[in-house]
């Protein structure tokens, strides 16, 4: 039984014009004059889905969510011009004017974490909480962990991702997968984001067993191009990063509470980051989800999300701090 809520549709949707040319579709759902919280998506170059509403009490909590530059229902999809995280950063604080929200929750996984320390380091007056999973830094060492770390686990799949620049760094290899995934040729283009987003699948799946891939059609090709696109330009520029950058402004936030859930099998983002984060914020706390990995959707991973964002409504609903609709 998925301990997710039931299915909610959104009372508001739409777009908003955002710097350099993009338009970000975003929704609101949950309860009109509850407690704003923000989901954060994926990627770089994922987006949102309607399960991502359902791990708030919509009863409590005003459930927004948006689709970041390129992703999604934004456009121009897998759009990288003008796409940089201080980009996202802008349109997040757009997007809390245009809602006319104070302050609001931040609620992300993976890149979804990164953005929302970003946010958070630069604006912590407009966030009250944080629940994050599976964080990532963008630092270089996790990079070197994911692009040769991994070849330990899974050296099929690692050496098919190098298959066309054999033996090079992993930022040379990113680098070759960006101008391949800008070549004239549509076809060059897919055969890229296939060889790409295959890796990842393989590294998500280690421990399972194999699953057989049903033929991609064309609305999964064109979703599998911009997710990579997308990726790949962010991992091109450090995702905008200085070195160790989220990790030193983590002290902007140490008064924020946080709530840090991590996979103690996460292959993705090893729990080694997340042990780093929480050593520098003493307002966080760190729970290690047993076997879970680094997918949201693992039973205990998916009921510990659900339940940290309970345990605040609770704290919120008996401090008489959020209205509660039937």
């Amino acid at each position: 039984m998925s301990a997710l809520y039931p299915a909610v549709d959104p009372h508001r949707s739409g777009h908003f014009d955002a710097t350099g040319g993009h338009r970000i579709y975003f929704e609101v759902s949950g309860n009109p004059v509850g407690r704003p919280v923000l989901f954060l998506h994926g990627g770089p170059g994922s987006s949102t889905r309607p399960d991502h509403r359902r791990y708030f009490d919509p009863a409590c909590y005003r459930i927004v969510l948006f689709d970041q530059r390129g992703c999604g229902r934004s456009t121009p999809a897998g759009g990288t011009a003008n796409n940089t995280t201080a980009h996202l950063i802008g349109d997040i604080e757009q997007l809390r004017l245009l809602l006319g929200v104070d302050r609001w929750v931040l609620f992300g996984g993976s890149w979804g974490s990164t953005l929302a320390l970003a946010y958070a380091q630069t604006y912590p007056d407009r966030v009250t909480h944080l629940i994050l999973r599976g964080i990532f830094l963008a630092s270089h060492g996790e990079l070197d962990w994911y692009f040769d770390g991994l070849r330990q686990f899974v050296p099929a799949a690692r050496e098919a991702l190098y298959a066309a620049t054999p033996g090079v760094p992993w930022l040379q290899l990113v680098r070759a997968y960006d101008a391949a995934l800008r070549h004239p040729d549509p076809a060059v283009q897919v055969q890229a984001a296939t060889r790409w987003n295959a890796f990842e699948s393989a590294v998500m799946s280690i421990g399972e067993a194999p699953v057989a891939e049903s033929p991609a059609g064309a609305v999964a090709e064109e979703t599998g191009l911009v997710r990579a696109r997308v990726q790949v330009h962010y991992l091109t520029h450090d995702c905008f990063f200085r070195p160790g950058e989220l990790l030193d402004g983590v002290a902007r936030i140490a008064h924020l509470p946080g709530i840090l859930l991590q996979g103690a099998m996460d292959f993705v983002c090893p729990p080694v980051t997340a042990f780093e984060v929480a050593r520098r914020w003493p307002s966080a706390r760190l729970s290690m989800i047993a076997a879970a990995k680094h997918a949201a959707s693992h039973p205990h991973l998916e009921s510990a999300l659900v339940a940290a964002a309970d345990s605040l409504r609770d704290q919120l609903v008996s401090r008489g701090t959020v209205a509660v609709v039937a």
